[in-house]
């Protein structure tokens, strides 16, 4: 389903992306998902040249938990993104009754299949 959604995204949507989320990106292929550094390298590069680059100049000031996660959330305002995709629990429940939701990828399909 995610590679749905990103699909979607790149083609439907502007992707926002910032240099704290492309480490992030990086940080997460290579110890969660163990995939090979040149690998990543080229997943990087293709997510930097397809999106929309912003430069948040502080971190949010939520969520309380993963300080990297207030860089996330700062991008997200400085591009005054509507959407924050994330498997994040803390930072999906953290966002309740802020000005940018954080869906999970199944939130944000169910979104778009209802058309809202």
């Amino acid at each position: 389903m995610c590679n749905d959604v990103f699909r979607i995204v790149l083609a439907e949507h502007q992707l926002l992306t910032s240099p704290p989320i492309l480490g992030e990106l990086e940080r997460v292929l290579l110890d969660k998902l163990r995939i090979p550094a040149d690998r990543i390298d080229e997943i990087v590069a293709f997510v930097a040249e397809h999106a929309q680059l912003v430069a948040p100049e502080h971190p949010a000031d939520w969520p309380e938990g993963d300080p990297s996660d207030r860089w996330i959330v700062a991008s997200a305002l400085a591009g005054s993104a509507d959407v924050l995709i994330s498997g994040d629990k803390e930072l999906v429940d953290s966002s309740r009754g802020r000005s940018v939701r954080v869906l999970t990828p199944r939130a944000f399909w169910e979104l778009l299949r209802k058309g809202d």
